[in-house]
C-alpha cells in the first residue's frame, strides 16, 4: 500500500514552498554527478561539494547534472539557491507523490515523470519520481535514489554516438523522456509473459494463489496506468509548446515518444481486459469443478437412496414380516441391493451423467 498512499499529511498546517521530503525514507548518502559535453568534448564527474553545482552560461556546451535521492532537503534547498528555482518547484521536488506534469516558467520548463521498475520478492511494480529542470542549455534531473534508466545515454554521450552530442539540451531532456518511456515496454513485456503463465495455470489447476496473482497483476496495471495515463498529456504538451527551450526540430521527436505512450496506454488497457476475463474463468472453473463434485455426489446419494430403503424395510424386525426367517433372506436383499444399483449406474451412464 505504500506504493499508492504516501505522507502527505506532514505537510498539513505549512505555507506553500515549504521543503519537506513526502516519500519512503532514505538512509544512504545523495549521489551527484554534472556532465559537460558538446561536439567535440565530453567530461563528467561526481559533485562533492554543493560549490561545484555549476550550470553552462554558453551557447557551445550543455550542461547535465543528475541528483540521486532527493531525501536531504539541505541539498534541494541549496541547488534552488544557486540556480534560481522557484521555491515550488523544490517542493514538488522533495514531494515524491506527484503525478506527471509540465510547467513553464519562461526560463525553465519543469517535467515530473515516473520511472517503474520491478521491485521485491513478490516482483511487484514500484514507480520512483523523476524531476527534470529543462533550460536553453542545461538539464537538472532528480531522482529518488541510485540505479536508473539512463545509462544508454550517458554511453552515447561518452561515446558520441548518434547526434545527442549535436543538439542543444531539448534533445537530451527528449532522450530521457524517451528512456523512461522506452522501458515501460519491457515492464509490460514482463508483465505479458506473467500474464501468459496465469492463463496456464488458470486453464489446467486453478487455485487460490492463482486468484491472488491475478488480484496483484490488477493492482499493478492499475498502478502503472496511473502513471501513464497523464504522461500523454505532458508529452503532447512538449510537443505543440511555442517555446525558445524547445527547438522546432526536436518536437518532432516529442511527437514520436506521444506515439510510444499511446501504445504504451493500449498495451495496459488490453492487459486490464485480458485480467477482467481471467478473473471471469477463473470464477467459472471454480464454478464447473463444484458443479462436477456436487454432481458425483448426487449420483452416489440417488444410488444409496434406494438401497437404504430397503434395509430401512428389512432393519424394521416386525414379529410377522414374511421374509425374516427365510433361509437365503439376508443374500436375497443384499443380491437386490446390488442389482438396483447396478442398473442405476448404467441408467446414469446410458444418460452420459457419468
Amino acid at each position: 500500500m505504500p506504493r499508492f498512499i504516501k505522507k502527505l499529511s506532514k505537510k498539513k498546517g505549512l505555507p506553500p514552498g515549504t521543503l519537506i521530503h513526502v516519500g519512503e525514507e532514505k538512509e544512504q548518502k545523495v549521489i551527484s554527478s554534472v556532465i559537460h559535453y558538446n561536439a567535440q568534448k565530453f567530461s563528467q564527474k561526481i559533485i562533492k561539494n554543493l560549490d561545484e553545482y555549476v550550470l553552462s552560461d554558453g551557447k557551445d556546451e550543455i550542461t547535465w547534472i543528475n541528483i540521486d535521492g532527493v531525501h536531504q532537503t539541505e541539498i534541494i534547498e541549496q541547488i534552488g539557491n544557486n540556480f534560481n528555482i522557484h521555491p515550488l518547484v523544490l517542493e514538488d521536488i522533495l514531494n515524491t507523490d506527484h503525478r506527471p506534469k509540465i510547467e513553464d516558467f519562461g526560463e525553465y520548463i519543469f517535467i515530473v515523470l515516473k520511472m517503474m521498475y520491478f521491485k521485491g520478492k513478490k516482483n511487484y511494480i514500484q514507480a520512483e519520481q523523476v524531476s527534470l529542470i529543462v533550460s536553453e542549455n542545461n538539464v537538472i534531473s532528480f531522482q529518488e535514489q541510485d540505479g536508473d534508466v539512463f545509462g544508454p545515454i550517458r554511453d552515447r554521450l561518452e561515446n558520441n554516438l548518434g547526434k545527442i552530442r549535436k543538439m542543444k539540451a531539448d534533445y537530451l531532456a527528449y532522450a530521457l523522456i524517451d528512456s523512461i518511456v522506452d522501458n515501460y515496454f519491457a515492464i509490460l513485456e514482463e508483465v505479458s509473459e506473467k500474464i501468459e503463465s496465469l492463463e496456464v495455470h488458470l486453464v489446467t489447476n486453478p487455485t487460490p494463489n492463482t486468484l491472488q496473482q491475478i488480484h496483484n497483476m490488477k493492482s499493478d496495471l492499475i498502478f502503472l496506468r496511473k502513471s501513464v495515463w497523464p504522461l500523454r498529456e505532458v508529452i503532447s504538451s512538449l510537443e505543440r509548446r511555442d517555446s525558445k527551450i524547445i527547438a522546432e526540430s526536436t518536437q518532432i521527436y516529442f511527437r514520436d515518444i506521444y506515439d510510444h505512450t499511446i501504445q504504451v496506454m493500449d498495451a495496459v488497457e488490453s492487459a486490464r481486459e485480458m485480467l477482467a476475463s481471467m478473473m471471469d474463468i477463473y470464477l467459472s472453473s471454480i464454478s464447473n469443478r463444484m458443479n462436477e463434485i456436487m454432481k458425483v455426489l448426487t449420483m452416489f446419494s440417488t444410488i444409496f437412496i434406494p438401497l437404504t430403503f430397503i434395509a430401512g424395510i428389512y432393519g424394521m424386525n416386525f414379529q410377522f414380516m414374511p421374509e425374516l426367517r427365510w433361509k437365503w433372506g439376508y443374500f436375497g436383499a443384499l443380491g437386490i441391493m446390488a442389482v438396483t444399483a447396478i442398473m442405476m449406474a448404467l441408467f446414469f451412464r446410458r444418460k452420459k451423467w457419468l
